[in-house]
């Protein structure tokens, strides 16, 4: 389970080992770890195995027999439990696959359960009071990022190749950074969330892996238009694992370390940045000290705003699905808290957050003009202890501030609906994952990859493993 998808696929298709053996490793692996860590919710290992017995030698499809694990947030997966991170959505069970996830089944992957998250995926932490702590398996006292937390701790931990995760504010990239993996959040437009409605301004899909490769081939599967899209990009030119194993040419790359949001950075994420610029510049890439202007005034209240009417929207599609209106004791109190603001806000009110959210992307969008790719830190400081953040604490619109001061690079990407990359350059003094981010132009996930892959290359990190 340590091995990359793509490889695992190659040895199920030429019969070296089969998809029921491989599944079975992925259920004794989740059955040895999971206890410690509690990445997931939902196992569905019996519909697994029957899934991977259809799967024989040459099979052509590109993950065939290869386990998957999908993110438990709005993902509606047929027969399984979808509570995202909630008691208000109880038991529901949803009859049908998403668009995503047909896509999953079609290019061969097995789902072997669902995976946690914080209630509703609004903390970059995965403690949600349903199922408790979700655990970083390079240590078990900190939190594995989120919201996609539990798939980024069940790929560290080696309990599944490859995860689906979804990304709002960083929700891919910084459990990727926390644990060690890879994560792309793609351009705006670029998957489809059919037949789920809302949320595409700043939320898109993806997946937690060991490699570029792998990440560029997950993209190739899950990307695509589906009939009703409201917002949509055209297919690329080429498919997106050409991309990776294509050399970029050199790249004019601008460094940032200083935080959009003015808040402190710790000094390793600058250093592991820095070193990260130091070898771009080896490999034959222009770097410079630059970035866009970003105003955290005009950012933050009305990024708050567009979270706090998404949260009051799935807390009314929650009472709606149960037939009862939701109340405070339904849900945590920070979900609580926004679901407030986001009710008290007027349509005036928040279309002009919207506007302002757009202004701020034709301005930060254009800054890119003058160069290919923006390198930054991943996070601006380590893997939280468990309890810093407390969606449950008696100020809970606290915890929402400290997330922002924990992950400033991320969420401004959402907005602007640019790709961004965390890659797992380095490792800190103390073993934990430090991961830097490389951002691109719109559409253009096609040079993040081919420069993620060529960095790879130069500072491999695949064997890099938590002692568990």
């Amino acid at each position: 389970m340590f091995r990359p998808a793509l490889e695992l696929a190659e040895l199920v298709r030429s019969g070296e080992v089969s998809a029921v053996e491989l599944t079975q490793e992925a259920l004794e692996r989740i059955d040895a770890s999971d206890p410690a860590i509690n990445a997931f919710t939902t196992l569905d290992a019996e519909r697994a195995l029957q899934t991977a017995s259809q799967v024989g030698p040459g099979d052509e499809r590109p993950f065939a027999g290869v386990p998957i694990a999908i993110k438990d947030l709005f993902t509606p997966v047929e027969g399984i439990r979808m509570a995202n991170g909630s008691d208000l959505f109880g038991e529901l069970v949803p009859p049908f696959d998403c668009a995503l996830v047909r896509r999953v089944r079609e290019a061969g992957f097995v789902i072997v359960g669902v995976t946690a998250s914080p209630e509703f995926g609004i903390l970059p932490t995965t403690s949600p009071r349903r199922f408790g702590h979700t655990r970083n398996p390079w240590d078990l006292d900190r939190v594995p990022g989120g919201s996609s937390g539990g798939s980024g701790a069940a790929v560290a931990a080696g309990m599944v190749p490859v995860a689906h995760g979804s990304d709002g504010g960083g929700s891919i990239r910084i459990p990727a950074a926390c644990c060690g993996l890879v994560g792309l959040k793609p351009a705006r437009g670029r998957l489809s969330r059919a037949p789920i409605s809302g949320w595409h301004y700043t939320s898109t899909d993806g997946a937690l892996t060991r490699t570029v490769a792998d990440s560029a081939a997950m993209l190739d599967v899950m990307a695509g238009y589906e009939p009703g899209d409201t917002v949509w990009l055209s297919d690329p030119e080429r498919p997106f694992a050409e991309s990776a194993a294509r050399d970029p040419g050199p790249l004019r790359i601008a460094l940032m370390t200083t935080s959009p949001l003015g808040n402190p950075v710790d000094s390793a994420y600058v250093t592991a940045a820095e070193d990260a610029a130091g070898a771009l510049s080896d490999l034959g890439h222009e770097v410079f000290e630059g970035g866009p202007h970003i105003d955290p005034g005009q950012l933050l209240p009305h990024f708050t705003n567009h979270w706090a009417v998404g949260v009051s929207e799935v807390t009314r599609a929650g009472a709606m699905i149960r037939g009862a209106e939701a109340t405070e004791d339904d849900v945590e109190p920070l979900s609580w808290a926004l679901h407030q603001i986001g009710s008290a806000l007027s349509a005036p009110d928040y279309r002009f957050s919207l506007a302002v959210l757009e202004r701020t992307t034709r301005e930060i969008v254009g800054d890119f003009a003058g160069y290919d790719v923006l390198l930054t830190p991943a996070l601006a400081e380590p893997p939280l202890p468990l309890d810093e953040i407390d969606p449950c604490g008696p100020d809970p619109m606290s915890g929402f501030a400290r997330s922002a001061s924990f992950t400033p690079f991320t969420a401004i990407w959402n907005v602007t609906g640019q790709p961004a990359i965390s890659l797992p350059l380095y490792q800190s003094e103390a073993g934990l994952p430090l991961g830097v981010q490389l951002v691109g132009h719109p559409a253009r996930e096609d040079v993040l990859l081919s420069l993620g892959a060529q960095l790879e290359a130069a500072l491999p990190w695949a064997n890099r493993r938590p002692n568990l």
